[in-house]
């Protein structure tokens, strides 16, 4: 959309924050009403009446920054385009607007005889124009007024509130609930790194209770429960009933969020208890995150190495490893091809849960003792650190 009007720039003095934070949404106000009517495809009155929406709102604005002189930030939600972009379905509220301003007509035809235009289609008028014309802002033509001086408002809905007003209140109710639910946010947020983790580690207590427990039964210091998970797991999979798991996964946890509805009461939640860790100053802070940074430093060195490992073997820097590599992927592609899935399954589960097992267990640690032996004879493919041109970055 081209536009032949002249666009004048002010550069008023920043001297604080507050100043700053003024102008800058009078700045996102305007930005935002051109992309609204960009979005949109407005033409011609539609876009006046759009721009006339932020300029009322921008007047207000100003009006009661000049009266008040210490600005509050609650009254931003006179700009209304800069606040559809920060609520909760505000993009329904303008999608909304469009469609109100879609409806507006300035000719009204003919009149009956209680002096409202005889129009097919509900039409609506451009009150925030006519606002401006009002006040001798803008100029506009006679006919958009009525005879007695004063000007047609449009969108009467009998009975029940207008679409506009519907995603308004929506849109509020939805902003109460998020601003309630922010508020338990902040409320629960605590200081501290040791803090955090035993929070963390709360709150994840019955996925380590489950791994801790599988860890046990894996090691097989239990032979009799570890013999009856085996046989459990093995059924289940020789009957494919694995991709049940998932769902029944999935219906167990709903079917115990409705019982709780049901049955639970609508107060509020019982606070999460944690006992919480010695408390540290600021030097062992920053040396427990410096530990912390040094461990994920650590884990990412060790996954570039076994990558430069993995190219190496992919290129044949030593034939020997590359062709039992090679070799290990054909039959285990020709397992893949000709072999049903849950038997691979099976003998994968098997073989993986029986390493511990009395009778195995040294078989096991010996294979994979030569097995590390060989990863650990297989070089990393060489890198080469290339240091950045200033000049291109200048």
């Amino acid at each position: 959309m081209h536009s032949t009007e002249p666009v004048y720039f002010e550069f008023p003095e920043f001297k604080s924050s507050s100043r700053r934070d003024y102008w800058l949404d009078i700045c996102l106000e305007i930005l935002r009403a051109h992309r609204f009517i960009r979005k949109y495809n407005l033409r011609e009155n539609q876009v006046n009446e759009a721009l006339a929406r932020a300029i009322l709102g921008i007047f207000r604005y100003r009006a009661i920054r000049e009266a008040l002189h210490v600005f509050p930030s609650n009254y931003r939600t006179l700009l209304c385009f800069n606040l559809a972009e920060s609520l909760p379905g505000g993009d329904m509220i303008l999608e909304t607007l469009s469609n109100r301003l879609a409806m507006m007509k300035y000719s009204s035809g003919r009149r009956d005889a209680f002096g409202s235009p005889n129009v097919k289609k509900q039409s609506v008028q451009p009150f925030f124009l006519l606002t401006l014309c009002t006040l001798g802002i803008m100029s506009c033509n006679e006919e958009d007024f009525n005879r007695e001086g004063t000007f047609r408002l449009g969108e009467y809905c009998a009975g029940e509130i207008s679409p506009l007003e519907a995603a308004v209140k929506e849109s509020k109710q939805n902003t109460g609930r998020a601003v309630a639910a922010q508020a338990t946010v902040d409320q629960v947020k605590v200081e501290g790194i040791d803090t955090n983790l035993a929070v963390l580690k709360e709150l994840l207590y019955p996925l380590i209770e489950s791994f801790d427990r599988l860890q046990h039964l894996v090691s097989w210091e239990d032979p009799w429960k570890s013999g009856l998970f085996l046989l459990l797991i093995s059924y289940t999979i020789f009957r494919g009933w694995t991709r049940y798991i998932l769902p029944c996964t999935f219906l167990s946890v709903a079917s115990f969020m409705i019982w709780r509805r049901q049955t639970g009461k609508m107060g509020p939640l019982e606070a999460f208890k944690i006992v919480a860790p010695p408390t540290k100053n600021a030097v062992e802070q920053l040396l427990t995150l410096q530990d912390a940074v040094t461990q994920v430093e650590g884990l990412i060195q060790s996954v570039n190495i076994v990558l430069l490992k993995m190219r190496a073997l992919l290129y044949g820097v030593i034939p020997q490893a590359t062709e039992k590599v090679a070799l290990m992927l054909v039959l285990v592609a020709l397992a893949l091809a000709f072999v049903p899935l849950n038997y691979i399954l099976l003998f994968a589960f098997v073989e993986c849960f029986t390493r511990n097992m009395p009778l195995r267990k040294e078989s096991s640690a010996r294979f994979m003792r030569r097995t590390r032996e060989w990863w650990l004879r297989i070089p990393a493919a060489p890198v080469e650190l290339i240091k950045s041109d200033d000049k291109k970055r200048r």
